[in-house]
């Protein structure tokens, strides 16, 4: 589902029209975005939660030419799903899997 599809069921839930179901949208999306950027956890609770993790720096390779590569340091998001959203429907959700995303410094 793309952001636009969120705001016109927003709207439809909201009864009102798409630009002020965008702006709650896009209120919401800048909170969550802001509170990753302090490092604090977003939990919303019966959907899922966002943390940010430091990794360390490690070695890696170049997979075309086998080289190694040095990877830095980074801060990532990491998501994790909540126990009762796979039985709402969400069936391709596995509890205890992660998605990772880097976060801007």
């Amino acid at each position: 589902m793309r952001k636009k599809a969120i705001v016109q069921r927003v709207a439809e839930t909201l009864g009102g029209p798409n630009v002020q179901a965008e702006v709650a949208v896009e209120a919401i999306l800048a909170t969550i975005t802001e509170a990753l950027r302090q490092g604090e956890p977003v939990i919303l609770r019966r959907c899922g939660m966002w943390q940010v993790r430091a990794t360390r720096a490690r070695l890696g390779r170049n997979f075309k030419t086998g080289a190694a590569a040095a990877i830095p340091a980074q801060r990532v998001v990491r998501c994790g799903v909540s126990q009762t959203l796979p039985a709402r429907g969400a069936s391709r959700w596995q509890r205890g899997s992660h998605l990772r995303w880097a976060v801007q410094r």
